[in-house]
């Protein structure tokens, strides 16, 4: 099979003029970005409010083995697939981070014949959405060190300072530093550090706003610090806010582009799935949801958290009521899941995890049980997706299938990677079946459960634990939280993606735990609060054998070795 970059490039693509169009976007509300990409101005999303609305199916999956499960392809795959059974899909999917582009991740885009194209652009700048990100939140961090040069007039204590510099690169050694050295002219040394773009507050902000204004007031109410009485300053307190929207305001548009089988894909914002939501943006949605037949989008990581998030935060935000969800499995992630397999990114799978073993898969499966569960308890028909990876067993693909018919789960086995939209054609008729059941939505937790029961309550139904165990400066900060007015957002349990406990050592569904709470942080203008449990990376780095150094331009000016 040709590589990711091949296919991408021998890809068929319609003027995305013409895409526009068979969406039923008005001409002059699209604006061409060169030749790969374009910009919606979010007006359409009142011209477009009276067309039929999509059905809206949320693509999540069983929990992440470090390989990944192919979410973002089958998100592709499926959106592609509703073509060949006589319908219109649209999807709308996360922007890539160039740090993981040019670390051990890779893009973005999809695989194979089902991926967002040309995957260049779309792992590579596209049109700069996070360069604005980066820009933004680094005027706030600039204008906070400011105030302290020029008088303090806000009183901010030094030490309470939260807001740190951003930087869309995998770089470890940036993750603490000491600003300010030199001479009296430089600045107030402090400590501090930079965290990777996509982990930006501003990101998440992004993703959630609604409009301009929507923006503008979520951008003002960003704490930044506290003062020396415990009160959090904000960039409208620091007069930031304004300029910052200014920077971001071609960024809240969401961008269009298309698939290797033409069609529509909206990609747009990529916040960071550990400490804050990891979906696509609100306003991508909001447009899509008009655009055909059916809204494809996707939830970063298990669907324990990425899924859990877009339900009870996106959803919450945008008010639009899923109809469906697809649970992606694989034959190689439930084998992990059994704990006797240990599986490293970057290194081959373990030779005797490649056997055919379908009692591996069986062994395995309380993990995509417990995850179809999860997506059950916020009232929304769950589709198992057996995502086929070469080299897997018939008898072990067809155990996935057999595990969902033993939960009364529609599923399908695909081959969308390989064969592309056609590939996921049952899978598409699964889910147009689903989408036709009585749809029972509902939120987690309502508003007026107080922090500590809101995640109490995500913990226990959603992780399995026996409880949480937050620590006295946990416990603290909540109380606080409440006290400043803040008891009434949703919450984004930052914890690792890799188990559904805080230990990623633990696979399966570990039983006889409890949630520990280090701490617990605020997001004013995104609008939630994220407890932390464990250590939680928001700068990565390269690994020994990044991709950056496969990729390169060659003598025809082409980009090589991104993958």
């Amino acid at each position: 099979m040709p590589s990711d970059l091949e296919i991408s490039r021998a890809a068929v693509r319609k003027p995305l003029s013409d895409v526009a169009a068979d969406m039923g976007i008005p001409a002059e509300l699209f604006e061409p970005y060169g030749r790969s990409a374009g910009k919606i101005a979010l007006d359409a999303i009142d011209a477009l409010a009276d067309r039929p609305r999509a059905k809206y199916v949320v693509v999540t999956s069983i929990t992440p083995t470090p390989l990944g499960e192919g979410k973002t392809t089958t998100t592709v795959g499926l959106g592609q697939a509703f073509g060949h059974i006589g319908t219109r899909g649209v999807i709308a999917v996360r922007q890539a981070s160039m740090g993981p582009t040019f670390g051990i991740k890779g893009g973005a885009a999809g695989g194979g014949y089902s991926q967002v194209v040309p995957m260049e652009a779309v792992n590579l700048h596209l049109t700069g959405d996070l360069h604005a990100v980066t820009s933004a939140h680094n005027l706030l961090a600039a204008m906070v060190d400011n105030h302290l040069h020029k008088g303090n007039a806000l009183d901010i204590d030094p030490l309470e300072i939260a807001w740190r510099r951003v930087l869309d690169v995998n770089d470890r050694d940036l993750r603490q530093i000491v600003t300010g050295l030199g001479g009296r002219q430089d600045g107030l040394p402090r400590q501090t550090g930079f965290d990777i773009t996509a982990a930006s507050e501003v990101m998440a902000v992004l993703a959630l706003a609604r409009s301009l204004p929507d923006l503008r007031a979520r951008l003002g109410r960003i704490v930044v610090a506290y003062d020396r009485a415990g009160n959090p300053v904000t960039a409208e307190d620091l007069h930031a806010a304004g300029a910052m929207c200014v920077q971001l305001r071609d960024a809240l548009q969401p961008n269009l582009l298309q698939t290797t089988e033409q069609t529509p894909a909206l990609v747009h914002c990529g916040p960071f799935g550990n400490i804050a939501h990891g979906n696509s943006s609100v306003v991508a949605d909001l447009i899509g949801i008009h655009c055909g037949d059916y809204l494809v989008t996707e939830a970063g990581f298990g669907a324990d958290m990425g899924a859990e998030r877009f339900f009870n935060i996106k959803c919450r935000t945008s008010g639009l009521v899923p109809d469906a969800a697809v649970v992606v499995a694989t034959v190689r992630g439930l084998k992990a899941h059994t704990g006797r397999y240990r599986v490293v990114a970057g290194r081959p799978l373990p030779d005797e995890m490649l056997e055919e073993n379908p009692d591996d898969v069986h062994a395995g499966a309380a993990n995509l049980r417990k995850q179809i569960a999860n997506v059950r308890a916020h009232g929304v028909t769950p589709v198992v997706a057996a995502n086929a990876f070469p080299g897997d067993h018939e008898s072990e693909k067809q155990a996935i299938v057999d595990v969902a018919a033993s939960e009364g789960v529609r599923a399908a086995i695909t081959s969308h990677a390989a064969k592309g939209g056609k590939g996921a054609a049952e899978l598409a008729e699964a889910v147009a079946e689903a989408c036709r059941e009585p749809n029972h939505y509902t939120p987690l937790y309502p508003d007026e459960l107080s922090l500590t029961e809101k995640i109490e309550t995500v913990a226990r139904r959603m992780y399995g634990a026996d409880g949480i165990e937050p620590s006295r400066t946990a416990r603290a900060q909540l109380d606080a939280y409440e006290c400043h007015g803040f008891g009434a957002l949703p919450v984004c349990v930052a914890k690792t993606h890799l188990s559904l406990s805080d230990d990623p050592a633990r696979k399966g569904v570990p039983e006889g735990w409890r949630l520990p709470i280090r701490e617990v942080r605020l997001s004013a203008g995104a609008g939630f609060v994220y407890p932390i449990c464990g250590d939680m990376r928001t700068m990565p780095g390269l690994s020994s054998r990044p991709a950056a150094e496969h990729i390169d331009i060659d003598e025809a000016g082409q980009v090589v070795g991104l993958s």
